[in-house]
């Protein structure tokens, strides 16, 4: 490690950091600010590794911590010993088909010339101990007692079958399910009865129901106009209309729901005592 690029941060920018890098000697640099594309190649990994494999929910308590750690561990090994990078190796063309080849992070590694034969030797007897297949299973596993932990807020239960070859077979039919990380599964969400803040129209919507009922066809914006003038406390601004637009949209559509819910029963009643009628009158003639 040669040296840091950090951004603005002030998880990044502060005294700690800075004296970790003086006795690193550490070059220590910072990106422009509203610049993200200054920090791109970083950036890109999180959403094509790290966001890939956690997902975007929220990871609380110290076993998460540690199911975090376990899954980052065999993420490493299978993403940069058997991933390709975003980095074209060889390009050729079949006909009117073009083949493209990239490279994993470690076989550009070995085949620099900036690294010690004894570093390049100590990855290749790494590599030779390592089999994607069991590192993939052990990232699943890891996603799954995640996914549990954050349904649940439990302690996670492990897979039932921990075999590799049954693993291996899976993995030819996980497609059909559609998405195969644990982490990526949605909540089931249900309906929400409740608000969550408080409504900025209670006090005065009995006043603008009294306005619509008087004029039906004024618009949201003279509504939100009067309120201004004659509630300035609550309203000294327009910042509400949308809100109010969406309120009087309801109202609206509410009424002409029971505008024409209630010609139906009307109508339905009167076919109803029609009918009565017409077998009241069949009877006596019969």
């Amino acid at each position: 490690m040669r040296g840091v690029d950090s951004d603005n941060d002030s998880a990044f920018m502060n005294e700690t950091m800075r004296a970790h890098c003086e006795e690193q000697r550490l070059e220590w640099t910072r990106s422009r600010a509203y610049k993200k594309n200054d920090r791109a190649w970083v950036e890109q990994k999180n959403g094509a590794v790290v966001r890939r494999l956690v997902g975007y929910r929220r990871l609380t308590g110290l076993g998460a911590a540690g199911t975090l750690v376990r899954l980052c561990a065999s993420a490493r090994l299978y993403i940069n010993f058997f991933q390709p990078s975003f980095k074209l190796k060889s390009k050729q063309r079949v006909g009117a088909q073009a083949l493209s080849r990239t490279a994993h992070a470690v076989s550009r590694l070995l085949a620099s010339p900036a690294f010690d034969e004894s570093v390049k030797e100590e990855l290749r007897a790494q590599f030779a101990t390592l089999d994607p297949v069991a590192l993939l299973k052990s990232i699943r596993k890891a996603q799954h007692e995640l996914a549990t932990i954050i349904d649940h807020g439990l302690d996670s239960q492990p897979l039932a079958n921990d075999d590799v070859a049954a693993f291996l077979k899976s993995l030819s039919t996980a497609w059909r399910a559609g998405e195969v990380r644990p982490t990526h599964r949605k909540k089931p969400t249900t309906p929400r009865s409740w608000r969550t803040r408080a409504d900025p129209f209670g006090q005065s919507w009995t006043m603008v129901e009294g306005w619509l009922a008087e004029q039906p066809h004024c618009t949201a914006k003279e509504l939100m106009k009067r309120l201004t003038l004659e509630l300035p406390d609550l309203y000294p601004t327009a910042a509400k209309l949308r809100t109010l637009q969406r309120r009087v949209q309801s109202w609206r559509a509410e009424k002409a729901r029971t505008l024409v819910l209630g010609a139906i029963s009307i109508r339905s009643s009167q076919h109803g005592d029609r009918d009565r009628e017409l077998s009241e009158m069949t009877t006596s003639l019969g």
